[in-house]
């Protein structure tokens, strides 16, 4: 009896039996099994630099990883990024590497999360934190962990989509603002007035953007009280935890941005209700937290680290810029993420499109957009014109007017849910930055080649000529291909690190 041969199988398969299936595999693992490589044709050789002479070429096509660090867009990129993002928040906490000294162990740490407020009641599932029995949610059902309609709105003509995007788009100004109250704050409670504490410490930070099943981002970061020059330079006598924590609540609570007027209305935003402060511990601890609610910085390292590759959703991520109406509509996205991104949309600028407006947005002179009523569908795919693009249409020789709504350019960050900011930003002087992990990293790969060589760079010609081919792989089949190799080689990598915590 033959059984039947699974379609799904048999291309696969088939692209296993090619000819050229070796060599392709070789170049996968060379970029750790990413989804979306950049093929580049071209030439690299090592050049004896007296001589002349080639101690070492190489020619044809090489692949190179596309880097996104995004999960749902490639997981072997994505799972570097979260590697040099562990590495830059741990060198933060611990020290000891990456140009940090190891003092900031001693400095006064916490972690806190920054919510946002309610834009109405959604299905959620709520674990009784003494029994860790499940909750009835608002509804009064009960939810199990991966049901679809977590994080979506109980009454959804009632729940505040202007408010929740309006909201999105103001996190930055929102966290700039309590940067600057947490300063002022921390001069007041050391009797010290707040133009002078730059003069006694500095406020080194990291942070992250998490976001939640209803399409709001929390915030999540690591703050450090410094000396005034940064981790070199301890902190001053009066700086302590409970200090930074007292003046953490207090800054947030009073922190407000008033958003630009729509319809008549202008919203007083502010962080949420619900904010955690904890204090940060040393790394020799085996669990998360201890009895006194702190966090370990192993732990917070990684845990932080991992929201950095994540998208709008852990499941459903938007992960390029929406184009037009038509590109919003053929989204599969669930219908709560749907309306957000369409209140921005609605509500946005539109955007000039580089076919009719090659220089600028305000440059083509055969561009409907000069008509005072009219609407170019190549650019706004149909959509009226924002009044800042029609008034410095219409008066060319003056600077428009920035609309503040305009400004915000909802449009362009409505694949985001309204969200403007960095998913993984840090302060200057919280430690290291990702140029120079890589740069690191380059410099180990380009070090250990000249050993095998046995030639140092002062003996050496590089000679390096490249020209970009395509991007991707060539079909669905070879994608499936180096996912399997990329969860491979993830695999491996966890159980080396398994076996080395053990051994030791």
């Amino acid at each position: 009896m033959v059984l039947p041969v699974d379609p799904a199988t048999d291309r696969l398969t088939r692209r296993m039996r090619s000819p050229d299936f070796e060599d392709w595999k070789r170049k996968v693992k060379s970029v750790a099994g990413c989804t979306r490589p950049v093929h580049l044709s071209g030439r690299w050789a090592i050049q004896d630099a007296h001589s002349g002479a080639e101690l070492a070429a190489r020619s044809g096509q090489i692949m190179t990883p596309c880097g996104n660090r995004r999960e749902s867009v490639c997981p072997a990129c994505s799972d570097r990024y979260a590697a040099d993002a562990f590495h830059l928040l741990r060198a933060g906490l611990s020290g000891g590497s990456k140009g940090v000294p190891d003092t900031v162990a001693e400095a006064p740490r916490v972690f806190v999360t920054l919510t946002a407020p309610s834009f109405g009641a959604v299905h959620n599932r709520r674990v009784s934190p003494k029994t860790g029995k499940t909750m009835p949610c608002a509804c009064g059902s009960y939810h199990h962990e991966h049901d679809p309609a977590r994080g979506q709105p109980i009454e959804p003509d009632t729940y505040d989509y202007l408010g929740h995007m309006l909201w999105q788009a103001h996190v930055g100004p929102l966290w700039n603002r309590f940067t600057t109250y947490l300063k002022r704050h921390l001069a007041r409670a050391a009797g010290i007035g707040s133009r002078e504490i730059g003069h006694h410490a500095r406020v080194s930070y990291a942070k992250v953007a998490e976001y939640q099943r209803r399409g709001v981002i929390h915030l999540h970061a690591v703050l450090r009280l410094d000396g005034p020059t940064g981790p070199t330079d301890p902190p001053p006598g009066w700086a302590t935890t409970d200090l930074l924590s007292d003046a953490i609540r207090t800054a947030a609570r009073a922190v407000s941005v008033t958003a630009p007027e729509v319809d008549g209305q202008r919203r007083v935003l502010t962080w949420g209700e619900q904010l955690d402060v904890r204090p940060i511990r040393a790394a020799n601890a085996s669990q998360l937290e201890n009895e006194r609610g702190e966090i370990t910085e192993d732990r917070l390292s990684a845990y932080v680290a991992k929201y950095a590759t994540k998208g709008t959703s852990t499941a459903e991520a938007v992960d390029k810029p929406i184009r037009s109406q038509g590109h919003l509509d053929m989204l599969a996205i669930n219908p709560h993420h749907r309306r957000i991104i369409q209140t921005a949309w609605d509500l946005g600028a539109p955007v000039a499109c580089p076919d009719c407006h090659p220089n600028h947005p305000h440059t083509g002179d055969g561009c409907p957009c000069h008509s005072r009523t009219g609407s170019c569908p190549t650019c706004h795919g149909g959509g009226q014109v924002s009044r800042t693009t029609r008034e410095h249409y219409l008066r060319p020789d003056t600077a428009p007017v920035v609309d503040p709504l305009d400004a915000l350019k909802l449009r362009r960050w409505a694949h985001m849910l309204g969200f403007r900011g960095h998913f993984l930003s840090k302060s200057k002087h919280y430690s290291t930055t990702f140029q120079r992990i890589r740069a690191d990293r380059r410099d180990y790969r380009h070090h250990q080649a000249l050993d095998e060589l046995g030639v140092t760079d002062d003996q050496i010609t590089v000679i390096n000529h490249w020209d970009m081919v395509s991007v991707g792989h060539d079909s669905p089949e070879e994608t499936e291909l180096a996912e399997a190799i990329a969860h491979r080689i993830r695999l491996d990598r966890q159980q080396r690190y398994e076996h080395e915590k053990r051994r030791n």
